[in-house]
């Protein structure tokens, strides 16, 4: 039994303790193992580029100059994806993204394929890169990589270190690395790129672009290990939850090839026996009284926590000024209920920021506050960053695919008129019958016209003024944080307000009392948690009158 079949069959059967994602990844390689179809396992190839690595690569940090020894669960992977081809012996899958925790071999194993990709591959010139953010990044799997070459006599006869690469004479092939602020990346013609740490890359433009530069290769790769991290939105998330998609059958790609090694539940995480879960070299590669000392911090330093949370256990997190923890404000949960009845709330922006509005609705005997949301930005914004041909959107966020989705509009010129509230507001009633009761504000924003032209839509008590400090929203915000513990806040898993939920932070007096601040990071935005707290304030005061108005249709 070949190493894939043997780790696999341990990880499918139970004998490795493994998360949900893991046993679904486990199965659909044995199925594929054992019913060939477009593409089949061919042992000899796949042994071909193990054989490369444990033969010629060496440690290149610690026991430096040691034979590189594999561990089964790499070898699994490597087989997986070296051993997969065609009738023509081309490989199936392109692009690899595997998420562990940290300490458990990645910069090594990267060095490793890097080398291999380059002169056992069989491929001409072939270029493989190692990307990151910022160059210092890019140069650590880069170093390791030269490090192995220094310490192989078999590798340096035929690999020198210039200037700015590594060069292989016998084939012309090159190992390099990029940072996302080189000046252009578009006339690259990778064969491998390497990526350690995707969470650790807030601009998604290189790794699209990378992705892209594979077009004209036989059969590239781009191999891709990363720990989970602190950054929300980015590329990190949007592969991973591309990944997710895939084991859930949701989406179809058989050139992706995730293996994703983390917690089922954050609190899995007090019992040791669960660790390999996310730490697949735990006691082989990482120490296990390392991660039981990391554990021990954690209880005994709580802004300690949310780190080893995220870096070793691969649960995302928010930080620790954050108002929420990632898990409290997670819900996945959609609804599709129609309402009579809304309250809204909004938070205007006076400049470029972004603007929100929610309504939140209730139906009796039932604890779940329902949430619609819509959210607006000015086309300066988008217009600016198209003109100086910047992929990068503002805030490191994709505001244009949320404008194609439908959760979010713009404003022509610079900023937004604020009557965007009361157009919104008047077309959930005009095209869902959702009628709006009464509507949370921040005063110090809206003037006495527009004030006066809401009161004549909705009522003359149906404006209700919301001041913006802590002896208006601390009770508000303790109680609605008790409400996304107990999973009551469903807002249809909208990605702005996730974003919004994730950036807010608190600040507390002296008192214990508390109000929503920006982080640090002035690209953080807060605007759809002010809005949301607005809204929440005003059903927590109106309650009694509102509640029953929303009697459950039958069958619901």
């Amino acid at each position: 039994m070949i190493e894939m079949e043997q780790y696999f069959t341990a990880v499918a059967d139970g004998e490795i303790r493994s998360c949900e994602k893991m046993k679904r990844i486990a199965d659909r390689i044995l199925e594929d193992y054992a019913c060939p179809g477009e593409y089949h396992f061919d042992a000899e190839l796949a042994s071909r580029h193990i054989e490369f690595i444990e033969r010629f690569c060496k440690v290149p940090a610690g026991d430096v100059g040691a034979p590189l020894r594999l561990e089964l669960f790499q070898k699994a992977r490597l087989q997986t994806i070296f051993g997969f081809v065609d009738d023509n012996d081309l490989r199936q899958y392109n692009e690899v993204m595997i998420v562990e925790g940290r300490k458990n071999g990645k910069t090594t194993e990267c060095a490793a394929v890097e080398l291999d990709l380059l002169m056992n591959d069989g491929e001409g010139a072939p270029e493989i890169y190692n990307i990151a953010t910022k160059y210092e990044q890019a140069m650590k799997g880069f170093t390791a990589a030269n490090n192995m070459r220094v310490q192989s006599k078999e590798i340096s006869q035929h690999l020198r270190k210039r200037a700015s690469d590594l060069y292989c004479h016998y084939n012309m092939g090159t190992i390099k690395a990029m940072a996302s602020n080189v000046k252009s990346l578009d006339s690259l013609d990778a064969h491998g790129v390497i990526i350690d740490e995707l969470a650790a890359i807030t601009n998604r433009d290189i790794y699209d672009l990378m992705k892209q530069s594979m077009g004209a290769r036989k059969q590239p790769l781009l191999f891709c290990i990363t720990t989970n991290g602190f950054v929300r939105h980015g590329i990190f998330d949007a592969q991973y939850e591309y990944a997710y998609k895939i084991l859930a059958g949701e989406v179809k790609n058989k050139r992706f090839l995730p293996f994703i090694y983390e917690l089922d539940d954050v609190n899995e995480m007090w019992d040791r026996k669960n660790w390999i879960k996310a730490n697949p070299g735990l006691g082989t590669i990482k120490k296990e009284s390392f991660l039981e000392e990391m554990v021990q911090k954690a209880k005994d330093d709580p802004p300690f926590k949310p780190t080893v949370i995220v870096k070793d256990f691969n649960i995302p997190q928010t930080n620790e000024a954050a108002w929420l923890r990632y898990e409290e404000l997670n819900n996945e949960e959609k609804f599709d209920i129609r309402f009579d009845y809304a309250i809204g709330g909004f938070d205007a922006a006076d400049s470029i920021d972004l603007n929100a509005a929610k309504v939140v609705c209730m139906r009796p005997d039932d604890p779940h506050i329902y949430v619609k949301s819509m959210y607006w930005i000015p086309e300066s914004v988008l217009q600016q960053a198209e003109k100086m041909g910047n992929r990068q959107e503002r805030d490191r966020v994709p505001y244009s695919l949320w404008i194609n989705q439908g959760y979010m509009r713009t404003c022509p010129g610079q900023k937004c008129d604020k009557r965007i509230f009361l157009e919104w507001f008047k077309e959930l009633r005009g095209e869902e019958d959702l009628y709006i009761l009464y509507i949370g504000y921040d005063p110090w924003h809206i003037d006495d016209t527009l004030l006066r032209e809401f009161k004549t839509e909705f009522g003359e008590s149906s404006m209700i003024p919301i001041r913006q400090g802590v002896k208006t929203l601390s009770t508000p915000m303790k109680d609605l944080k008790a409400e996304f513990r107990e999973k009551n806040i469903v807002y249809n898993n909208n990605p702005i307000d996730k974003w919004c939920l994730i950036n807010t932070a608190v600040k507390t007096d002296v008192n214990g009392n508390i109000q929503p601040v920006k982080t640090e990071d002035p690209t953080q935005r807060i605007d759809g948690t002010i809005a949301l707290i607005c809204a929440y304030k005003v059903l927590q005061d109106y309650k009694d009158r509102y509640i029953n108005l929303n009697e459950p249709e039958e069958g619901e």
